[in-house]
């Protein structure tokens, strides 16, 4: 696909283009005015000769505004100021033989740029590269970067989706990160957000109202991809992803509230199609994944190679959920979906992926949720025990590694890491980090008003309880706080380092392998905590699952079969908090 937006280098100079159908004027300001001509169909479009990379511009609407380019490729000055023109094909990549690896063996690390060290840069996570090779990790999943109103974010509020933020470096900054990646074997993600823009720097209700619906996300308007032109963007900004940053996937964020269309093929479909034609034409692997509360299991086929309407993956949010609850005892908002019920909730993720696979769910309005998934492959599923939500959205944006035995965490560790579906870790969970991963962003005036009343109101109990405590969003201190300490681990954190880099080497060796055809067989949780479970892999053998997730001794009558690949011997009788995993036909 041709790129239709943004600032393009051409021999004789830079081709400006900006979708304005409601503007009856548009100017693209460099050093002085230039009006750009107006086509029929909504574009305006200006040819300067003689310009070159480092550019610097704006938009001037109707002799009113001067707005940044929606499809600016970097924004140096923030979402204020102006646009740079950016020349993608002079990055010298190194990795030039890179094609990505194949989805199964997909271990991830997602990890928020800004606190994953103290420099909070694309140039510091390069120091760190060779840590994340050596515990196993072979994806590194990052928190979106499209630029956002400030220097401080989770990055879901963004405002320029091309431009990946300026507080952590220049584009070739982020290039060189991926290329280093690459180089050690890495694959590297990137979450989007497709379904709403930030509430800060957005202008395009001003000369493109079409963008949007009258309906609403829980974040703000709905974005309207009936329009063509509005779908091309979205489309054009995953390529560009993908194609410039050569980044191997992206995770779409909270897919269920981006805008189907009944009877349509939807904007799922058509990214996906593009992506695949990608992949086709460079002989790379390139991997989608859907966050998506709906469960819905007909959008996903990790088989599907390259990429053809269908998703690799989904975030398990059910998992998380069910472990949360086991381990935690709270049972408020979501969780209330899962209290009472978490052993035959676990048996059933770990039996067919989602727990909700129809069934009414009251959280979600007392309505049914998902379809069924057991028919899919395990590694379908993105499962994980903490991710950047289950953690930033808690009123302290405390770890599990605080409210949670570290006996049982470690347990819950060895399911997640060796069981066949797709693992993921949060940055510092891999040595059991406890340092806090609150909200935080940078806004001003009656937008910081409002963000702050909202969280009093959300987490009004907190308030009450915690006082000051709570962390305040717009504090500079609050991201501060969430910044990995990565010179002073504990003997402890160290001994979990351990943990993690034994099972990881484990699964590299004994579960990868055995991956390419895997599906699901059975599980059962008693009462009394025995968990029980098999998988039939590639290969033919079964994958068997015992586990004790209980403080107290279980007794072990059944015979277990198969060579042991984790946790030796059971005996007869299951210490608590104990797993062991075999290997069989």
């Amino acid at each position: 696909m041709r790129p239709s937006f943004g600032a393009r280098l051409t021999r004789e100079g830079v081709s400006f283009r900006l979708w304005a159908p409601a503007a009856r004027r548009v100017d693209l300001v460099l050093d002085k005015p230039y009006a750009m001509q107006r086509r029929d169909d909504g574009w305006y479009v200006a040819e300067i000769f003689g310009l070159t990379a480092g550019a610097r511009y704006k938009f001037r609407i109707d002799d009113e505004l001067d707005v940044p380019d929606p499809a600016s490729a970097f924004q140096p000055d923030d979402v204020f100021g102006p646009g740079e023109v950016i020349d993608h094909t002079s990055f010298e990549w190194r990795a030039k033989d890179w094609r990505g690896r194949p989805w199964h063996e997909t271990v991830l690390l997602e990890a928020h740029v800004g606190t994953f060290t103290p420099q909070g840069s694309y140039r510091a996570m390069i120091e760190k590269l060779d840590h994340l090779v050596a515990t196993g990790i072979t994806a590194l999943e990052l928190m979106p970067l499209a630029d956002f109103a400030g220097k401080r974010g989770w990055g879901y509020d963004g405002v320029l989706w091309y431009a990946p933020d300026s507080a952590y470096g220049h584009p070739e900054d982020l290039k060189t990160l991926i290329d280093e990646a690459h180089l050690r074997g890495l694959t590297v993600f990137l979450d989007v957000v497709y379904n709403h823009f930030g509430p800060e720097g957005n202008y395009l209700g001003r000369y493109a109202p079409s963008f949007f619906t009258d309906a609403h996300t829980p974040w703000g308007s709905a974005i309207d991809y009936r329009v063509p032109q509005v779908r091309a963007f979205a489309i054009e900004n995953a390529l560009s992803w993908l194609s410039d940053y050569r980044f191997d996937g992206l995770r779409l964020d909270a897919a269920n509230h981006i805008m189907a269309i009944p009877g349509e093929q939807s904007l799922l479909h058509e990214l996906s199609v593009a992506a695949g034609q990608l992949a086709a034409a460079t002989g790379r692997h390139i991997h989608l994944v859907l966050e998506n509360g709906d469960n819905r299991a007909s959008l996903l086929d990790p088989a599907q190679e390259p990429p053809n309407g269908k998703y690799r993956a989904q975030w398990n949010d059910d998992y998380h959920h069910v472990w949360h609850v086991m381990l935690t005892g709270e049972s408020a908002g979501y969780y209330g979906d899962y209290q009472g019920t978490w052993r035959i909730d676990l048996a059933r993720a770990l039996a067919s992926g989602f727990v909700y696979q129809g069934e009414t769910s009251a959280f979600w309005g007392n309505k049914p949720r998902g379809e069924p998934s057991g028919a899919l492959s395990p590694v379908t599923f993105v499962n994980f025990l903490q991710n950047h939500d289950q953690i930033g959205n808690r009123a302290l944006g405390d770890r599990l590694e605080s409210i949670a035995s570290p006996k049982a965490i470690e347990a819950a560790l060895a399911i997640l890491l060796l069981a066949p579906q797709v693992p993921m870790l949060f940055m510092g969970e891999e040595w059991g980090s406890k340092a806090p991963f609150p909200f935080f962003c940078d806004l001003h005036g009656d937008l910081a008003t409002a963000v702050r009343k909202g969280r009093r109101q959300e987490y009004a109990w907190a308030y009450a309880k915690y006082g000051h405590e709570v962390p305040d969003p717009l504090d500079p201190a609050t991201p501060q706080s969430a910044v990995l300490d990565w010179e002073h681990r504990t003997p402890e954190e160290d001994a979990r380092l351990v943990l993690v880099r034994n099972l990881l080497a484990v699964r590299h060796k004994e579960i990868m392998p055995r991956l390419g055809n895997v599906a699901f067989g059975d599980a059962n949780v008693a009462d009394n905590g025995l968990l029980s479970a098999h998988w039939r892999m590639a290969d033919g053998t079964t994958l068997r699952l015992t586990a004790n997730l209980s403080d107290q001794d279980i007794a072990v009558t059944d015979t277990i079969t198969g060579a042991p690949i984790w946790g030796g011997d059971t005996g007869d009788r299951l210490s608590p908090w104990s797993v062991f995993w075999r290997i069989g036909g």
